[in-house]
């Protein structure tokens, strides 16, 4: 199969008439479905390693060939196919692991409608998401089985459960290890109803609920060329080969995780780690040798605090300092030294990381410099679950640390009505758009107008064609001389305080009609006492320190944008599995 690559597209940006073209992009081999992709990986990768997996008891990693993997796609995908859910909807659920990687593919390429759902979501949820989405049949691991028995004896649509740990079937449940033994046993036997099943790549099979950070939950319906289109169009845009391992860390139900952390290395011919946890990471960076890893903005932000604070423990502040000016220094001659001095901060985290990506919110442009600074490139990405996912995505070779990126090839992106700093509403064109809402023409007809998805996110677009994201459209501020404050450029600048765990900014009507910006504030108490006892800050009480720091911001800020008002909570906020603060439950009573 020969590869292709796209010799140029057109970016839409500030002004109608701006249009750049795009050069040097990767090449990728085209794909229709992911049926398709996953018979030429095989057929390119088929000895290598698909995956590495700990399966329980086992203290090192195991792989699975590309072979394996596909042999035991078509097994379980005939075994669901004999139970009779040719064309139904068949709900995923469970940890990141290899069951569920097979499940998926398993289901959307020849069985019927994948829904993946959040294991972290209570039992009433869960149910209700399952109402929703009418799915015939659960796919369960076993760390769940606590959610999801309950449903035994619901009135439900569901007529199969299959259990990934269940050792043998009963009455209840199916289990997952025999249907899989049956789906190898009828291949062998003659059986390809599932193996020559026909994808129609324009119609939905998958059906994904949006976290719903803002509101209520949003049923999204995706093609097989959704995804296809996403998968080769980001690949062109960062370099990712067979020689790359990726760790499995974010929640695999979320679309990000799901597009860009698993379907996007099988198209590639990498190697998928599962993560055993997020106290894990380290350990199994090193364990993996991984070369990739993907992530959301709290953990390299976590990362990186502990990084620096570990270097500054050992080295002392000054002699960190030097050595950054002088690798930096040294670049700007070409002569590149970052990872012999940062030798240390490397072999920590395994001795292999070659790019970190960020996805699901904004970065703060300093952490990313900063890993840079230390020889480990950290590029974000921006994107929807309605978009397949990814709108924009920074290059390896051509990034801005403050942008979202550029707009992925054959993906019109323009503001609407950008206002007098060119800041308005994104919105976007092209394959990767979703059908629509499942079972809600209102919805749908509300944010799809022309063929454009309207995102809902603010933002402009620079001379270079970098899309910047400003935030939410329903998050904004709106002051009572009318300026617009979006809280998510001056929650990144609180969060930069080493004092400040997290924070929620927020606008609060007064009785004279304005309104003032105000803040809820994480503290992190420990990093304060720790300060004090070392004499580096004098002792005063938490919101003395909070509000210096405070005070700090608002000299960085103009001032309508500043902070007039801010309590103090030890709990952190609500979140979401991607990590992102579920604002509207954090705000509903303030």
């Amino acid at each position: 199969m020969e590869d292709f690559t796209y010799k140029k597209y057109k970016i839409y940006g500030k002004r109608d008439n701006l249009k750049m073209k795009y050069e040097n992009l990767y090449k990728v081999r085209p794909i229709k479905d992911l049926k398709d992709m996953l018979n030429s990986s095989t057929e390119l990768y088929g000895d290598k390693a698909a995956f590495l997996s700990k399966p329980k008891g086992k203290s090192e990693y195991e792989p699975i060939t590309y072979k394996q993997y596909k042999s035991d796609v078509e097994a379980f995908g005939t075994a669901l196919t004999d139970l009779g859910l040719k064309g139904s909807k068949i709900a995923l659920i469970g940890e990141n692991r290899y069951e569920w990687s097979v499940s998926y593919l398993s289901i959307v390429n020849g069985t019927g409608i994948v829904v993946p759902l959040d294991k972290e979501l209570p039992v009433n949820e869960i149910e209700n998401l399952i109402v929703r989405s009418k799915a015939k049949a659960i796919i369960y691991s076993g760390n769940i089985s606590e959610k999801i028995e309950p449903l035994f004896k619901k009135n439900t649509a569901i007529e199969y459960f299959i259990g990934m740990d269940v050792d043998s079937s009963d009455s209840k449940t199916l289990s997952f290890k025999a249907l899989l033994e049956k789906g190898h046993e009828l291949v062998k036997a003659g059986n390809r109803d599932f193996i020559d099943a026909e994808i129609d790549p324009d119609v939905m099979n998958m059906l994904l609920f949006t976290s719903g950070t803002t509101d209520t939950s949003k049923a999204v319906m995706l093609s097989h060329k959704n995804i296809c289109e996403n998968l080769m169009n980001m690949c062109s845009m960062l370099y990712i080969d067979e020689k790359d391992t990726f760790l499995s860390i974010l929640p695999i139900h979320h679309t990000y995780e799901c597009t860009c952390g698993f379907l996007c290395q099988i198209y590639r011919g990498c190697t998928i780690a599962y993560c055993e946890g997020l106290r894990h990471i380290v350990k199994n960076l090193k364990e993996s040798k991984c070369t990739i890893m993907l992530g959301v903005p709290l953990i390299f932000e976590a990362m990186y605090r502990q990084i620096m604070n570990q270097a500054i423990k050992q080295k002392g502040k000054a002699a960190v300092k030097f050595a950054l000016g002088l690798s930096n220094a040294l670049r700007k001659v070409n002569i590149d030294i970052r990872r012999k001095l940062f030798k240390q901060i490397h072999d920590s985290l395994g001795g292999h990381i070659r790019l970190f990506i960020s996805g699901a919110a904004g970065i703060d442009p300093q952490i990313a410099r900063g890993f840079r600074d230390l020889g480990i490139p950290l590029v974000q990405g921006y994107g929807l679950t309605e978009c397949a996912p990814i709108v924009a995505l920074n290059r390896d070779c051509n990034y801005k640390d403050d942008a979202a990126g550029l707009p992925l090839p054959n993906l019109e992106v323009e503001i609407h009505e950008p206002d007098a700093d060119g800041i308005g509403e994104i919105k976007c064109k092209g394959p990767s758009i979703m059908l629509g809402y499942y079972e809600d023409p209102e919805a749908t007809a509300a944010v799809i107008k022309d063929g454009w998805f309207y995102t809902g996110d603010s933002g402009y677009i620079d001379e270079d064609g970098f899309v910047h994201i400003t935030g939410r459209k329903k998050n904004v501020i709106v002051t009572g001389n009318g300026k617009n404050v979006f809280p998510e450029e001056i929650e990144q600048l609180l969060d930069r305080s080493p004092y400040i765990k997290e924070s929620l900014v927020y606008g609060r009507g007064e009785s004279d009609g304005d309104t003032v910006v105000c803040a809820k504030i994480v503290p992190d108490r420990e990093k304060i006492e720790e300060d004090i006892k070392e004499n580096v800050i004098p002792e005063s009480s938490v919101e003395e320190i909070i509000n210096n720091e405070i005070k700090k911001v608002n000299k960085q800020l103009v001032i309508y944008k500043h902070i007039k008002d801010f309590s103090i909570q030890d709990e952190e906020f609500k979140k979401t599995t991607t990590r992102k603060i579920k604002r509207h439950e954090e705000l509903k009573n303030q």
